[in-house]
């Protein structure tokens, strides 16, 4: 989901990268190849969950179909565990406390992720129209109030009741929260760490809270629509990037590792939750490999995977309008076979792809450059210093012998 936009900037950070049509050199290999990966599967659940085309063709692949009904929506938990991981790389690479500036730093996200999110949006509304003139269907949201729209700019429809205009708008919103919640956390132990040195104190705090959330939000769907819900698997990423730092003394990383694993297993005992195993499993995964740099090579495979990497927020926010439109356009104008209503899902499925590339190129690039005047981090200056004693005056006689 996506953790994506913000990802995508990460990765063009590292490596070098100018904007999203430049060259990158070395990119996280690993991480592209889950992003690619997660991202197909959120596109083709919800194909199968919201219908109706996969309906029709589920007789010929019924078992495929169930699946991605019922398991496709766990691929979100890759992109929660990358999106901590990479957070915490970007705000405290090392894990110590200290934000400087919280709300800036909140601020600047939330110009990242909101803008190509909110077009999308519009274009969500857009397709909704166009499929209500060809179908009749659950999947079709009611025309949005004003209210309704302003509360998913403010990425805050979850959390006000309101029903979301496209499918995965939800984790946009919990997204920011998440980022939000980490900085806020970072920022609250630097103010207590002041200028003390307590290097255990940020990995504690995080520890705790991961565990609340395991132990308690993550056990009740209620919570759903608040980040505290899906703090777990996000916190899970980011003790994957601490612990994972070469330079750490491995007295440090075994800590760190036990405070990852311990919560997760024991959650797991009581409670077992197939989200945060895999959300575990690909915590594990990223500790080991994630901070692995791929060279830029020219194997196609590796080419198409960074390429669906790179485009994996913009699909992900604009392939439910897409879908939604191929779904009626289907209904109405195509019989209702097997074999061509999954051809209906494969094309909704490609156009999806190609309406997200189009996106990427033509809306969030533009809008992130547009916009990037925003998003930088102020440059901190250092003090004028003032001499401890000021120097006797000279006289002029003496200055003019010296």
């Amino acid at each position: 989901m996506a953790a994506l936009s913000h990802i995508d900037n990460l990765l063009m950070k590292d490596s070098g990268a100018l904007g999203p049509n430049a060259t990158v050199p070395r990119q996280f290999g690993l991480i592209n190849l889950l992003k690619a990966g997660a991202a197909q599967l959120i596109v083709l659940h919800h194909l199968a969950f919201y219908g109706p085309m996969m309906d029709y063709a589920r007789p010929l692949m019924p078992s495929l179909v169930d699946w991605l009904d019922e398991y496709g929506r766990i691929a979100v938990q890759v992109f929660l565990v990358i999106g901590g991981f990479l957070a915490a790389k970007s705000l405290s690479p090392q894990g110590r406390p200290g934000i400087d500036q919280p709300f800036g730093t909140i601020w600047r996200r939330y110009i990242k992720l909101a803008p190509p999110f909110i077009v999308a949006m519009l274009l969500a509304m857009v397709a909704s129209e166009i499929a209500r003139q060809w179908m009749d269907h659950e999947s079709i949201s009611p025309p949005a109030g004003p209210a309704q729209f302003a509360a998913h700019i403010l990425l805050l429809h979850g959390v006000l009741g309101y029903e979301s205009l496209s499918a995965g708008a939800w984790y946009v919103a919990i997204d920011f929260q998440l980022y939000a919640l980490l900085t806020l956390l970072l920022w609250g132990c630097g103010r207590v760490a002041s200028t003390r040195r307590l290097p255990w104190l940020t990995p504690a705090v995080a520890g705790v809270a991961m565990s609340i959330s395991l132990f308690y939000f993550n056990r009740d769907a209620g919570f759903d629509n608040w980040g505290a819900y899906f703090f777990g698997s996000y916190g899970l990423g980011v003790f994957a990037w601490w612990a994972s730092d070469p330079k750490r003394h491995p007295h440090g990383v075994t800590a760190l590792l036990l405070t990852m694993l311990a919560p997760a297993l024991l959650a797991l005992a009581i409670d077992f939750r197939i989200r945060i195993a895999v959300a575990l499993v690909v915590a594990c995964v990223l500790f080991l490999f994630g901070r692995t740099r791929l060279a830029s090579c020219s194997s196609h495979g590796w080419t198409l995977v960074n390429y669906l990497a790179k485009i994996s927020y913009s699909v992900f926010l604009v392939h439910f309008p897409v879908c939604l439109v191929v779904n009626a356009a289907f209904t109405r104008f195509v019989p209702e076979q097997a074999h061509l209503q999954a051809l209906g899902a494969v094309t909704a499925w490609l156009a999806s792809l190609a309406a997200g590339a189009a996106f990427c190129r033509w809306v969030e690039a533009p809008l992130g450059k547009m916009l990037s005047g925003f998003t930088k981090q102020p440059v901190a200056r250092a003090p004028a210093r003032m001499p401890a004693r000021l120097p006797a005056r000279v006289p002029a006689k003496a200055v003019r012998q010296h």
